[in-house]
Protein backbone atom coordinates (compact mmCIF):
# COMPACT_ATOMS: atom_id res chain seq x y z
CA UNK A 1 0.00 0.00 0.00
CA UNK A 2 1.05 3.47 -0.65
CA UNK A 3 2.81 4.67 2.41
CA UNK A 4 0.34 8.20 1.47
CA UNK A 5 -2.56 6.06 1.37
CA UNK A 6 -2.05 3.79 4.70
CA UNK A 7 -1.75 7.55 6.72
CA UNK A 8 -5.06 8.48 5.87
CA UNK A 9 -7.00 4.83 6.83
CA UNK A 10 -8.82 5.70 9.91
CA UNK A 11 -7.39 3.52 13.43
CA UNK A 12 -4.23 2.25 14.57
CA UNK A 13 -2.21 -0.67 12.87
CA UNK A 14 -3.69 -4.04 13.67
CA UNK A 15 -1.52 -5.39 16.67
CA UNK A 16 -1.08 -9.02 14.81
CA UNK A 17 0.52 -6.81 11.56
CA UNK A 18 2.88 -4.56 14.34
CA UNK A 19 4.11 -7.87 15.28
CA UNK A 20 4.50 -9.30 12.25
CA UNK A 21 6.43 -5.91 10.62
CA UNK A 22 8.58 -5.90 14.32
CA UNK A 23 9.56 -9.44 13.97
CA UNK A 24 10.34 -8.92 10.17
CA UNK A 25 12.50 -6.11 10.49
CA UNK A 26 14.35 -7.14 13.27
CA UNK A 27 15.05 -10.52 12.03
CA UNK A 28 15.95 -9.28 8.36
CA UNK A 29 18.54 -6.71 10.02
CA UNK A 30 20.45 -9.18 11.74
CA UNK A 31 20.53 -11.68 9.32
CA UNK A 32 21.80 -8.96 6.97
CA UNK A 33 23.94 -7.29 9.32
CA UNK A 34 25.22 -10.94 10.18
CA UNK A 35 25.85 -12.05 6.05
CA UNK A 36 28.05 -9.29 5.46
CA UNK A 37 31.20 -8.82 6.31
CA UNK A 38 31.58 -5.26 5.42
CA UNK A 39 32.32 -2.33 7.95
CA UNK A 40 30.42 0.07 6.80
CA UNK A 41 27.03 -2.00 6.62
CA UNK A 42 27.64 -2.56 9.96
CA UNK A 43 28.56 1.25 10.96
CA UNK A 44 24.77 2.00 9.18
CA UNK A 45 23.18 -0.46 11.32
CA UNK A 46 24.68 0.35 14.45
CA UNK A 47 23.40 4.44 13.61
CA UNK A 48 20.36 3.30 12.40
CA UNK A 49 18.72 5.46 15.32
CA UNK A 50 20.70 8.17 14.25
CA UNK A 51 19.77 8.00 10.46
CA UNK A 52 16.18 7.03 11.02
CA UNK A 53 15.34 8.57 13.90
CA UNK A 54 14.40 7.27 17.29
CA UNK A 55 10.66 7.44 16.88
CA UNK A 56 10.91 5.37 13.31
CA UNK A 57 12.50 2.77 15.61
CA UNK A 58 10.16 2.69 18.52
CA UNK A 59 7.43 2.49 15.93
CA UNK A 60 8.88 -0.69 14.76
CA UNK A 61 9.82 -2.07 17.86
CA UNK A 62 9.03 -0.45 21.39
CA UNK A 63 6.09 -2.40 21.59
CA UNK A 64 7.77 -5.88 21.27
CA UNK A 65 8.26 -7.68 24.89
CA UNK A 66 11.99 -8.10 25.28
CA UNK A 67 11.95 -11.93 25.31
CA UNK A 68 11.73 -11.26 21.15
CA UNK A 69 14.51 -10.28 19.24
CA UNK A 70 13.09 -6.84 18.36
CA UNK A 71 12.32 -6.37 21.83
CA UNK A 72 16.07 -6.74 22.69
CA UNK A 73 17.08 -5.10 19.77
CA UNK A 74 14.76 -1.70 20.43
CA UNK A 75 16.48 -1.98 24.28
CA UNK A 76 19.91 -1.95 22.66
CA UNK A 77 19.38 0.70 20.40
CA UNK A 78 17.85 2.96 23.47
CA UNK A 79 20.87 1.76 25.49
CA UNK A 80 22.85 3.58 23.14
CA UNK A 81 21.09 6.29 22.47
CA UNK A 82 21.18 7.28 25.78
CA UNK A 83 24.89 7.26 25.78
CA UNK A 84 25.19 8.60 22.85
CA UNK A 85 22.92 11.37 24.35
CA UNK A 86 24.72 11.89 27.41
CA UNK A 87 27.48 10.46 27.52
CA UNK A 88 29.46 12.68 30.65
CA UNK A 89 26.13 11.31 33.03
CA UNK A 90 26.47 7.64 31.60
CA UNK A 91 30.39 7.55 32.40
CA UNK A 92 29.70 9.19 36.10
CA UNK A 93 27.22 6.54 37.01
CA UNK A 94 29.86 3.66 35.65
CA UNK A 95 32.43 4.54 37.42
CA UNK A 96 30.47 5.25 40.48
CA UNK A 97 28.45 1.71 40.44
CA UNK A 98 31.28 0.02 38.94
CA UNK A 99 32.97 -1.14 42.19
CA UNK A 100 29.87 -2.05 43.46
CA UNK A 101 28.18 -3.57 41.00
CA UNK A 102 26.90 -7.58 41.25
CA UNK A 103 28.27 -8.00 37.58
CA UNK A 104 32.23 -8.48 36.57
CA UNK A 105 32.99 -5.52 34.90
CA UNK A 106 34.95 -6.86 32.43
CA UNK A 107 31.82 -8.48 30.90
CA UNK A 108 30.54 -4.81 30.34
CA UNK A 109 33.76 -4.24 28.56
CA UNK A 110 34.46 -0.82 29.84
CA UNK A 111 37.58 0.74 30.17
CA UNK A 112 39.08 1.65 33.82
CA UNK A 113 37.47 4.66 35.27
CA UNK A 114 35.61 5.63 31.69
CA UNK A 115 35.22 8.85 30.06
CA UNK A 116 32.46 10.03 27.78
CA UNK A 117 34.17 8.74 24.45
CA UNK A 118 34.75 5.23 26.49
CA UNK A 119 31.10 4.88 27.12
CA UNK A 120 30.50 5.85 23.37
CA UNK A 121 32.89 3.38 22.25
CA UNK A 122 31.27 0.58 23.99
CA UNK A 123 28.00 1.24 23.29
CA UNK A 124 28.85 1.40 19.71
CA UNK A 125 30.95 -2.03 19.85
CA UNK A 126 28.62 -3.86 22.31
CA UNK A 127 25.54 -3.09 19.08
CA UNK A 128 28.18 -4.11 16.50
CA UNK A 129 28.40 -7.49 17.92
CA UNK A 130 24.71 -8.13 17.69
CA UNK A 131 26.00 -7.77 13.75
CA UNK A 132 29.48 -9.18 14.26
CA UNK A 133 29.82 -11.40 16.65
CA UNK A 134 27.82 -13.86 19.05
CA UNK A 135 24.54 -12.05 19.84
CA UNK A 136 24.33 -13.78 22.67
CA UNK A 137 27.54 -12.40 24.16
CA UNK A 138 26.71 -8.74 22.84
CA UNK A 139 23.12 -9.21 24.96
CA UNK A 140 25.07 -10.30 28.39
CA UNK A 141 27.05 -7.35 27.67
CA UNK A 142 24.71 -4.77 27.69
CA UNK A 143 22.91 -6.12 30.54
CA UNK A 144 26.30 -5.99 32.97
CA UNK A 145 26.86 -2.60 31.35
CA UNK A 146 22.91 -1.74 32.67
CA UNK A 147 23.76 -3.39 35.95
CA UNK A 148 26.69 -1.02 36.45
CA UNK A 149 24.98 2.02 35.44
CA UNK A 150 22.04 1.12 37.86
CA UNK A 151 24.35 0.52 40.99
CA UNK A 152 25.52 3.73 39.91
CA UNK A 153 22.29 5.32 39.39
CA UNK A 154 21.28 4.24 43.07
CA UNK A 155 24.62 5.99 44.63
CA UNK A 156 23.22 9.03 42.79
CA UNK A 157 20.02 8.70 44.48
CA UNK A 158 21.40 8.29 47.74
CA UNK A 159 23.90 11.71 47.29
CA UNK A 160 20.39 13.30 46.27
CA UNK A 161 17.77 11.77 48.98
CA UNK A 162 18.82 14.57 51.60
CA UNK A 163 18.88 17.83 48.80
CA UNK A 164 16.18 17.01 46.76
CA UNK A 165 14.03 14.01 47.88
CA UNK A 166 12.12 14.19 44.00
CA UNK A 167 15.24 13.91 41.81
CA UNK A 168 16.36 11.01 44.46
CA UNK A 169 13.15 9.37 43.94
CA UNK A 170 13.37 9.82 40.27
CA UNK A 171 16.60 8.45 40.16
CA UNK A 172 15.77 5.70 42.31
CA UNK A 173 13.23 4.37 39.81
CA UNK A 174 15.42 5.38 36.71
CA UNK A 175 17.54 2.91 38.79
CA UNK A 176 14.96 0.37 38.92
CA UNK A 177 14.28 0.65 35.25
CA UNK A 178 18.03 -0.21 34.38
CA UNK A 179 18.00 -3.23 36.60
CA UNK A 180 15.19 -4.41 34.80
CA UNK A 181 16.72 -4.20 31.46
CA UNK A 182 19.82 -5.80 32.60
CA UNK A 183 17.65 -8.44 33.48
CA UNK A 184 15.77 -8.62 30.26
CA UNK A 185 18.63 -8.41 28.20
CA UNK A 186 20.15 -11.58 30.27
CA UNK A 187 17.49 -12.99 29.56
CA UNK A 188 17.20 -12.44 26.05
CA UNK A 189 20.83 -14.32 25.52
CA UNK A 190 19.13 -16.84 27.13
CA UNK A 191 16.82 -17.36 24.89
CA UNK A 192 19.13 -16.91 21.43
CA UNK A 193 21.41 -19.58 22.85
CA UNK A 194 18.63 -21.79 23.04
CA UNK A 195 17.95 -20.88 20.02
CA UNK A 196 14.33 -19.61 21.12
CA UNK A 197 14.43 -15.66 20.94
CA UNK A 198 12.15 -15.03 17.84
Amino acid sequence: MDPAVADELPGALDPALRDEIAHTTANALVHHGRATEDPQVVARLVALVETEGLDVVAAMWADSPADTLPGALWRLYVLREWVRRDPGTVADRYRQGVAAAPVHDVVAGVVEMPGPDDVRAVADAVLSGVYTGDLATALERAAAFCQVLATGAAFDADHLDALDPGAAARQTRGAASLVRTAEELARAAQLWRADRLE
